[in-house]
């Protein structure tokens, strides 16, 4: 007998018996929230949401649908972690060092001065024991993490008036992501922690002096050239932040097998978009800025190598006061020594020879 004899001999009853209906079909329709710490201006970091959601919608055949609301909407850009632990909503998406001020150990599942790079990143979460680690630490507030999305390394943000040595940044109202300001003020920086949508009217007012974002592709889109003409490379505070998506615990734990399976496929779908995209459209808009009288410069090596060390400083003593940090840490540096060894190698050197040519 063929299937559909089958299916019109026995109904529903009888293709479940003979074990051929998708499980999925089986599942419960179910509605979900994501929140996102990102204005819907941005279609990467705000972008990110609606990849998540469209996936999750195609893998569930449309039983499972999730809606996306940009910062402000159902709660401040900020208050995405503290929304997801106490069930306000179900999901957010956002970028972890947000949250450095209730622990610094939030940071390690972002970015931190001098840290990995994106494939880095990747690979300490997905093979190492990033992914372990940093469950292990959400698990205190009921929250599932899962990475969605990175940017790769990023700009050193946009100044007023030109860098020339670590003297420049004394006394510098600096807006920065997260953990960085704990280290860029031993540089006698002023770090302002300011969302996204914000930005560009402090910069307009003078209430800061210079700011970071992203990349030339977010960056052109807010406009921070016109209020500050100095672009600087690399932000070495962010060399690979990894966004990601928070689900709440009790929620996640609530779903059929099927549907936990559509969230870990989705972000980690929406993880390799992100990456794609910025490493497409970065330069098409960089190239737009120059054309635009962007002044283009490297920080100067005194101000990495100050830098360097204040961030070794900062990791040190927080291993011997934060034995949270001091686990997850322990294990991210060790794990960024043997990836930077190997990256030197065959990475590198092939990386050198091909940006020198002439194409």
């Amino acid at each position: 007998m063929d299937r559909r004899s089958i299916i019109k001999n026995a109904g529903i009853a009888g293709v479940l018996a003979a074990g051929m209906a998708p499980a999925v079909h089986a599942q419960s329709t179910l509605r979900w929230r994501v929140a996102s710490s990102f204005p819907k201006s941005l279609d990467t970091l705000f972008g990110v949401c609606d990849v998540f959601a469209k996936k999750v919608g195609d893998l569930s055949g449309g039983k499972f649908t999730v809606s996306t609301h940009a910062a402000g909407e159902l709660m401040p850009a900020f208050g995405v972690l503290d929304g997801v632990s106490n069930g306000t909503v179900e999901m957010a998406s956002t970028a972890s060092y947000y949250f450095f001020g209730k622990d610094p150990t939030y940071a390690l599942d972002c970015a931190i001065p001098f840290g990995l790079n994106s494939r880095q990143m990747t690979a300490w979460m997905y093979e190492g024991n990033g992914m372990k680690l940093m469950r292990e630490h959400f698990g205190k507030v009921g929250i599932v993490n899962f990475p969605m999305g990175n940017t790769g390394v990023q700009m050193g943000g946009w100044f007023r008036k030109e860098v020339t040595s670590v003297a420049d940044l004394k006394g510098l109202k600096f807006r920065c992501g997260g953990f960085a300001g704990r280290v860029l003020e031993r540089l006698g920086v002023v770090p302002q922690n300011i969302p996204g949508g914000e930005i560009y009217q402090a910069l307009e007012k003078g209430t800061i002096d210079a700011a970071e974002w992203v990349g030339p592709y977010d960056d052109l889109k807010l406009g921070f050239n016109k209020v500050a003409p100095h672009y600087y490379y690399p932000g070495f505070w962010e060399v690979g932040p990894q966004l990601s998506l928070y689900v709440n615990q009790k929620a996640y734990e609530g779903l059929s097998s099927e549907y936990k399976a559509i969230v870990e496929c989705a972000a980690a779908y929406a993880h390799t978009d992100m990456q794609a995209k910025y490493d497409a459209r970065n330069m098409p808009a960089l190239k737009t800025l120059l054309g635009q009288g962007v002044k283009l410069h490297a920080f100067p090596k005194d101000v990495l190598n100050a830098a360097f060390k204040a961030a070794m400083e900062v990791y040190t003593e927080l291993n011997d006061t934060n034995p949270a940090w001091k686990k997850i840490y322990t294990d991210y540096a060790a794990f960024r020594k043997d990836g930077n060894l190997w990256f030197s190698l065959a990475e590198a050197t092939m990386d050198d020879f091909m940006q020198a040519q002439k194409f």
